[in-house]
């Protein structure tokens, strides 16, 4: 397997993973991700994939959880279903993580609330630029 370190020093933030060497880094980190699909293919909407995700996206959740100490579950990735955007899910820029008290409390306890978005979620942001949208049933997470 390759080391997360190695292609963090050798590659800029944009270059694309496949979804099995994104997987192994979320897994070596002690992370996980879930399909309600139970399937990988970033064609289905049912389907968690990180097929085509940045490198960027994958250092900064793994960057959460270690910051955090919280579990993660990623559960939205680049697959169909999302809304489209320079700065989307299928442009791998966002993921969606599982809600939990202690990755909720972490995110609101450590960033500051920025706004509320147009559909009702509330905005967190960190000094990075990382956007946390507090979704009903999960976050919402831009990695710029």
């Amino acid at each position: 397997m390759a080391d997360l370190d190695q292609v963090r020093a050798r590659n800029a933030p944009m270059v694309r993973m496949s979804h099995d060497l994104a997987a192994d880094f979320l897994a070596e980190a002690g992370m996980r991700y879930k399909s309600s699909g139970h399937c990988t293919n970033r064609r289905i909407f049912t389907c968690t994939s990180l097929d085509q995700v940045r490198t960027g996206t994958i250092n900064r959740i793994v960057d959460l959880k270690r910051e955090s100490d919280c579990p993660i579950t990623v559960t939205g990735g680049t697959e169909a279903g999302h809304a489209p955007g320079r700065f989307s899910h299928g442009a791998g820029y966002k993921l969606d993580i599982s809600h939990n008290r202690c990755i909720d409390r972490y995110i609101t306890d450590h960033y500051r609330q920025t706004r509320t978005r147009g559909d009702g979620s509330p905005l967190y942001r960190s000094d990075a630029g990382t956007v946390f949208a507090d979704e009903s049933d999960h976050w919402d997470i831009l990695f710029r």
